[in-house]
């Protein structure tokens, strides 16, 4: 995928209008080319350096008048000292180049949601190329030649963008400013109501089905049952977008009172329809049977998903419903699982019993500490046998995913378990009286 394809499915992601995106588009081609590593070229000769030295001394710290030396960088040509000052701190922040794409996405829509907020509106709402343009020359870049000419010109550029991929069916895309997050792949996004709220809640359904993201998403697809999510991950880690973040998907539940403010439905973390517009919905490929546990290739592609979604809109830290600081205050719980339309969780056990481990896990890698651990499982009395008809069963070194995979696979039959521990990734872990390693007690049963 090209650099304008990449900006073009981040912004799309943004929840901008395809006239805002060509808007914006045009604007930052005209800047910069659409090349993140552009040094304004007058600066080239006073600083004897050219885009590539420029980004690599700025990066390594030999070069340390970026932030002062008022020269234009970058996809907009940042200039001003607190503005380049700004994208040098998220940059490292981030542990990206200054020169990174993803990086400046993510640093421009950092601006236009804090100090250009009417511009950001623009383009949410904006349906021609034109008056989005002009938005975006007079408000955002504020070039020193603002005329009739200019602004033909760079409404031009849009035009171009706008004709070459505006409501196009599908396309891979990479737009996330998570740089490690696995490729998502746009279906077809339908349109649904819009939200009526800004998106601060991240809601999780587990649903059955060993299946790519890519077919989940045809399933999800709003339907006359009202069945619908924004976002479906695969047993392999592939990520589906399946309705846009600015759309609402699914429906189900209401509101209550709680110290006098309506809050959304939040049942032991089950969300309601009012959640819905709060919340930025997602479906993970579970197993076909009890107790519906995902592979870790998903859990991962999840926890990278409910990072980015954060971190795009101001999310700070996830909070589930057995943090201790939602205590005395539900309606700061922004970490539910689904319910379903048939009014039940189906089948949410899994992953609300995962609820702690997924936000202190999301909360690490947003840098705002950790929601608490899952509570421990009850331990009862060893030793005894299990039956496993698992057929890929991972037999590991110690009671939890984060150590070694001893085994692959475990053979279906009996086994003896000689003792009990709770650690991460499952509700409790057995350890095989041959020595082997420990395995999830989840997959087994007692016999």
């Amino acid at each position: 995928m090209n650099t304008e394809e990449r900006i073009w499915v981040f912004l799309k992601a943004q929840g901008l209008t395809d006239a805002g995106i060509a808007g914006l588009m045009g604007n930052l081609y005209a800047e910069s080319g659409l090349r993140p590593n552009n040094l304004q070229n007058s600066y080239e000769g006073k600083l004897g350096m050219a885009d590539a030295e420029y980004t690599e001394r700025v990066d390594s710290g030999s070069y340390t008048n970026f932030v002062r030396d008022s020269a234009g960088y970058g996809l907009c040509q940042w200039t001003y000292w607190s503005r380049k000052e700004a994208m040098l701190a998220y940059a490292k922040k981030a542990g990206k180049s200054i020169g990174d794409l993803e990086m400046q996405l993510g640093f421009l829509m950092q601006e236009l949601s804090s100090g250009y907020k009417t511009v950001l509106a623009t383009l949410k709402t904006a349906s021609s190329v034109r008056s989005a343009s002009d938005a975006v020359l007079l408000q955002f870049e504020r070039p020193a030649d603002q005329s009739e000419t200019v602004k033909v010109k760079r409404a031009g550029y849009g035009q171009k963008y706008f004709d070459k991929y505006a409501q196009k069916g599908s396309a891979s895309i990479m737009g996330f400013t998570n740089s490690s997050l696995a490729t998502v792949t746009m279906i077809s996004p339908n349109r649904t109501p819009n939200r009526n709220h800004a998106i601060d809640t991240i809601t999780i359904h587990c649903f059955v089905g060993q299946v790519t993201a890519k077919r989940g998403c045809e399933v999800f697809q709003p339907s006359s049952k009202g069945a619908s999510c924004n976002y479906v991950v695969g047993y392999d880690g592939s990520i589906g977008l399946c309705v846009e973040e600015k759309d609402r998907s699914w429906c189900t539940g209401g509101y209550k009172k709680v110290n006098g403010v309506n809050v959304p439905i939040r049942v032991n973390g089950i969300s309601g329809s009012s959640n819905d517009y709060q919340a930025v919905t997602i479906e993970v490929a579970s197993d076909t049977t009890h107790p519906y546990a995902i592979t870790d290739k998903a859990m991962t592609a999840l926890i990278e998903l409910c990072a980015d979604i954060c971190q795009r809109n101001g999310i700070k830290q996830l909070l589930w419903s057995g943090d201790k600081n939602l205590v005395g205050n539900p309606a700061k719980q922004n970490l539910t699982v689904h319910r379903w339309f048939a009014n039940k969780a189906c089948p949410g056990d899994y992953i609300y019993q995962r609820l702690g481990d997924i936000a202190a896990k999301v909360n690490a890698k947003l840098g705002t500490g950790t929601a608490p651990a899952l509570p421990s499982a009850p331990v009862s009395s060893v030793p005894y046998q299990v039956r496993i008809t698992a057929t890929d069963l991972r037999i590991r070194k110690g009671p939890g995913t984060n150590t070694a995979i001893v085994q692959n696979a475990i053979k279906p039959g009996v086994y003896t378990i000689v003792s009990e521990a709770t650690g991460q990734g499952a509700t409790l872990w057995g350890k095989l009286k041959s020595g082997a390693g420990w395995v999830s007690l989840d997959f087994c049963k007692k016999i």
